[in-house]
């Protein structure tokens, strides 16, 4: 994991790649889950043999589950000492390239794109690459923007 001790620290950094997260095995409890936490369960998600059939060849995670393990694959990248918190601003230029079979496993790359001052703290963007084991395209590409709190 990367730590900045300070946000002119991170400033500095601004165009670099910032590391990897660890692998993490998406489950079909996992997207189960998440299907039940957001009320979607097309088949494609969450019925294997159905998926089977399917254009897949089995089931596969919803694009904003990818999306969502964002936060947690982030944390296992980069830090900040000396902030009092962050928070997530919002999400720009979201794309899922290519679809993700559950079973498979992921990890997250950064980037830090921008880092700017705001009267709230400081905003950064970092384009967060979601990639799985075997598979040619990532499965999420998004710029994601945290507010950093000092």
């Amino acid at each position: 994991m990367r730590t900045f001790k300070d946000l002119t620290e991170l400033a500095g950094a601004v165009g670099e790649h910032l590391g990897y997260s660890d692998w993490l095995a998406v489950t079909q409890d996992r997207v189960d889950q998440f299907a039940d936490a957001t009320g979607d369960h097309q088949w494609i998600h969450v019925d294997p043999d159905r998926a089977k059939q399917g254009p897949f060849g089995g089931t596969i995670a919803h694009g904003y589950l990818t999306l969502s393990l964002v936060p947690m694959l982030s944390q296992q990248i980069y830090g900040v000492d000396s902030i009092r918190m962050g928070i997530n601003y919002g999400t720009d230029k979201v794309r899922f390239p290519a679809p993700l079979p559950v079973g498979s496993s992921v990890r997250a790359g950064a980037e830090l794109v921008s880092v700017r001052e705001t009267a709230q703290g400081v905003q950064a963007v970092v384009k967060m690459t979601i990639e799985a084991q075997g598979i040619e395209k990532p499965v999420c590409v998004a710029e994601t923007v945290v507010l950093l709190v000092p």
